[in-house]
Formats: structure tokens, sequence, C-alpha cells
């Protein structure tokens, strides 16, 4: 992220199809005021009227679980069918802290693992780092994960001596790849984590942004509590706010709380709390919108589909594409210039003929200055693949086409005799 950062920095004219970022025209900072107020109108009725309670609640640190954990629980009713008890939910700084606190409960000694679909997000990665914890690859598939190599990868595991606490997985529009779980995988990722007894630690940026029509998550399908919910604010609310979530509801043997607690315990050594202020920030879109944030990101789903159509005709105009289509939605070239088609979210791969790695980004933004993502850095080593990813979530058309055009440029550039 940093490495994305500092070349972003130095070449401020390069247009950027690497930055996984919300779209910036739909901001408004009178939003900010606004929703604060109705949050506090909210807390005022709440407390009877009670301004000095009101002030302290806004204003002085705050309970480490979070204050609008009540209104969290019924936005996930409204828009993921999940029934959530509020006192399991923790209200964490952005869902990068989240996870830490997730996998610095689960990681005990340094036998304990996190299995992972690679690629996969960096961010997942750099917690287990911070936690001291190894992440065992998962290969992906067609469907997002190859459920086979789950198993075979926590029976090698253990047969290693280690021991598999819970496996990371994006299942809506994955980053990097955009892909979907369908259904039949969700329900027999459930069943594996039974049959094996692990966690699923389910993220859940996207999934707002597909089709209302589209899988449950995998939490709405969990009867047993084997899935952790991690949840984010930063696309469907404000990313400045830096406001995410935990639904950790999974019973804690020897203690009489949950797993919420425990991450509680250790937030409290960590931030103390999240930020009142943005929490009430955050709390009023989601009461000014009846908990429903699908409602309140109509017009930014429709800015991405838009986006995700004209990156896929884009390409296929600059490509062109080789006959027919596989199963997995995959569009082709000759060249070796390929790409998949995900059904929403941020992000799409596009393969090409050479390793794309950090210096070629480098020759890219110095003389293309067109920026994408090497993928390399989603599998947590440093070995260049023929892959890079594109975003195109914060741009507008324009810059989408020009951004491509800048791309086909650079592309030929490396592909000349």
């Amino acid at each position: 992220m940093n490495f994305l950062n500092e070349i972003a920095q130095r070449f401020p004219d390069a247009i950027s199809l690497a930055a996984g970022r919300p779209f910036e025209g739909f901001f408004d900072p009178a939003d900010v005021h606004r929703y604060f107020d109705v949050y506090r109108e909210h807390l005022t009725t709440r407390l009877g009227g009670d301004e000095a309670a009101v002030r302290q609640t806004l204003l002085q640190y705050g309970r480490t679980k979070g204050i609008i954990h009540e209104l969290i629980a019924e936005h996930l009713r409204v828009d993921e069918g999940i029934t959530a008890d509020p006192q399991a939910l923790v209200v964490t700084v952005g869902c990068q802290e989240a996870l830490y606190l997730t996998l610095r409960a689960l990681r005990r000694t340094d036998r304990d693992v996190l299995l992972a679909v690679t690629p996969s997000y960096v961010g997942a990665h750099g917690a287990a780092r911070l936690a001291d914890m190894r992440v065992l690859p998962v290969r992906e598939s067609a469907e997002g994960i190859d459920l086979t190599d789950l198993s075979a990868q926590v029976a090698r595991a253990r047969a290693a001596g280690l021991n598999p606490r819970a496996c990371y997985v994006i299942p809506d529009f994955a980053n990097p790849s955009g892909l979907r779980l369908s259904l039949e995988a969700r329900r027999r990722l459930l069943e594996i984590a039974a049959e094996e007894d692990l966690l699923i630690l389910e993220d859940n940026p996207y999934g707002l942004f597909g089709d209302p029509g589209g899988p449950p998550t995998v939490k709405a399908l969990d009867t047993t509590a084997r899935v952790v919910y991690l949840g984010s604010f930063a696309k469907t609310g404000l990313p400045g706010a830096r406001v995410g979530y935990v639904l950790a509801d999974q019973r804690v043997a020897g203690t009489d709380g949950t797993l919420a607690d425990q991450l509680a315990k250790i937030k409290s050594m960590l931030t103390v709390n999240t930020s009142p202020i943005a929490q009430a920030v955050i709390g009023g879109k989601l009461l000014a919108h009846q908990g429903s944030l699908r409602a309140a990101n109509v017009r930014e789903t429709a800015h991405y589909r838009a986006n995700l159509a004209h990156v896929l005709s884009g390409l296929e105009r600059r490509f062109g594409r080789a006959a027919g289509t596989s199963p997995d939605g995959a569009g082709g070239h000759p060249s070796g210039v390929s790409w998949n088609v995900p059904a929403g979210g941020f992000f799409l791969l596009l393969t090409v003929p050479f390793p794309a790695g950090d210096e070629l980004l480098e020759v890219s933004a110095e003389k293309f200055r067109v920026l994408w993502t090497p993928v390399h850095h989603f599998y947590a080593d440093a070995q260049p693949r023929n892959v890079m990813r594109l975003s195109f979530s914060h741009l507008r058309p324009e810059e989408i086409e020009e951004g491509l055009n800048r791309l086909a440029d650079f592309i030929r550039y490396c592909c000349r005799d």
C-alpha cells in the first residue's frame, strides 16, 4: 500500500487503475454535519433528553465495543438477513483493526495458522504478520476458492503439527480477483468448516454493490457460529470516518463470554475505543436510510456497475476477444492479453504476456502515466506474475478511457520485439 501511494505521489498526473477507493464525486462535507446531527438527535431521545449524557457519549472516551452496535445489528438484519446480537459486535478503527484483533485472539501458539485464498487482500497478510501468525495459501478457482485444496491444506498442516484456526475469504467480488462465490460454494465452505473445526473469517466490503438477488452472505447461512463477520463502512459509508466492525458471536470455552468480549479486551490495550464522533457520522447515515446502506448507495452502485462495463468494453475494443467465452467468464486475445469478467465490485484481473512487477510499474508510471497493481503483492512474495489488478471504482468514464489508452500503449511497449 505504501509503495502504491509513493508511486502515485511521484507521478501525480498518472491515471490510477490501481487505487481501490470509493468514487469521490458523491462526497459532500455537509453530510458529515448532517449525519452527526441525525445521530445526536437519536441519542438525545434515547437518553431521555439528558444533554450531559449526550455530550459524554459523543465527546468523551467511549465504550470499547462501540456506541452504534445496535444500529449496526439492525443494518445487518435489513441489508444482509443476518441476525446479530448487538453485544457480539465490536466497532473498530476500520476493518483492518477488526482483522488484526481477530487474528491476535485466535493466535495462541506458534503452531496456530491461518488459511487464505490466494491471491488475497494484502491487509490480511499484513494483519497476520503483526499477529505473528503464519498464512497457508489455498488455491483460487473459477468459483473463487478450490474447496478440495482447502481440505487438503488443512490435512497437510495438521500432519506437519500445525493447528489451522480459520480460513479468510472475501466471498463477494474479492480483492484482487473480483470473483464471487456461488451459493453452493458457500454452503460447502460451511460444511468443510464444521468437518474440520475451522472458523471462517468473512470479509465483505463490496457485497452491497452487487445484485440484491445474489447469494446471501456466508454469515447469513451460518447456523452454528462458524463465521466471524468482518465489516467496513469505508466503501458504503465514508472512508474518512475509518469505522469498521466485527461480529464475533462464538462462545469461548472456559469463559461465560463470546469471542467479541476477547476482541474488546485486546482493543482496550490497542486503540482503547473507536472515535465516537466518527461512529456518530456513520450512525447518522444508518438512521437516515432506515438501516439500509444498500438503499443509501443506489447511485454509487450504478456508478461502479457502469464503470465495470466501461472497462470491459474498453478492453475488448483495444485487445479484441477470442472466439467464445470460457465457463468462468474470461475474455481473451491471441496476443496473450486476457481478463476475467466479474459481476460487480471494484476490481478485475488482466493477464499480460510478461511478468508485471514493481519495476515495470515504475516504467508504466514514468513513461506512460498510468498506474496498476502488481498482483504478486497479493501473494505476499516477491515473484512477479503475468497479471495485474485493475481498479475502476474511483474514476470517471473519460478517465477510464484515457487510462486504458495509456495502458494499451504500455502493453504494446512491453511486447515489442
